[in-house]
């Protein structure tokens, strides 16, 4: 065995050691709650309007109509039409309540339809993304930033993120099980006493993955990020 051989047997070993060491990759995947069920939820196209371009195209704040599954948020009874520099999506569904800064989510379909270059991006992340017009029956409002691909993400309580051994900003890999079982990569964990467990994904992915009310997901593996004093045990 030549010595350039050896050296990579021992970098290999000297890794392996140091992972198990530092909690990494094998070690992260062999604590992370791979078992429990996440409910998966579609997340269609739709628009967060502030206060201020909510009464500029309604004339009023928004009308809540049903409660989401996350607590406070709802669905209004106002809808919009979205005009981009190729084409027009009418009936846009408004979620509330209204937000500091109005906000597209589409699904990239949706924006090569419409003609923009929407860039994948977590809710509220909106700075360097391009505008958009929207519309009502009675008011115009222009974008100049806001419209995004929603990046896929799970809400849950901090009680969830301790039976699941993750911490917030984690990223995870999650198994669908629907007709077309598939793995998705980079999905961020969102940790907050305000949210109920549920996986976001849009319908580009659902459609890859056979969704039906019925999928779950499961946890395959996770990629540590910020440290709010959860560990895995």
């Amino acid at each position: 065995m030549n010595e350039k051989a050896i050296t990579e047997i021992l970098e290999g070993v000297i890794k392996n050691v140091l992972g198990q060491m530092t909690g990494g990759p094998d070690a992260t995947q062999e604590c992370v709650n791979t078992d429990d069920d996440i409910p998966v939820e579609l997340s269609a196209r739709h628009v967060h309007l502030s206060e201020e371009d909510a009464i500029s195209l309604f004339g009023a704040p928004l009308t809540p109509v049903r409660e989401l599954s996350q607590p406070g948020q709802f669905l209004s009874k106002e809808r919009v039409r979205l005009i981009g520099p190729k084409g027009v999506l009418d009936n846009v569904a408004v979620l509330g309540p209204s937000r500091g800064s109005s906000q597209v989510e589409l699904s990239k379909t949706d924006a090569r339809g419409l003609g923009v270059d929407a860039p994948v991006r977590q809710s509220g992340d909106i700075e360097g993304t391009p505008g958009i017009i929207l519309a009502s029956q009675t008011g115009i409002v222009g974008l100049e930033k806001g419209v995004i691909v929603a990046a896929r993400h799970i809400h849950m309580s901090p009680e969830d993120a301790k039976r699941f051994h993750v911490c917030d900003k984690d990223m995870v890999s999650v198994r669908l099980d629907g007709d077309r079982p598939l793995i998705l990569e980079d999905v961020l964990i969102r940790v907050s006493d305000k949210f109920n467990l549920a996986m976001h994904i849009d319908p580009d992915e659902g459609n890859s993955s056979g969704w039906s009310k019925k999928v779950v997901g499961k946890i395959v593996n996770r990629k540590s990020g910020a440290d709010n004093g959860l560990r895995c045990h």
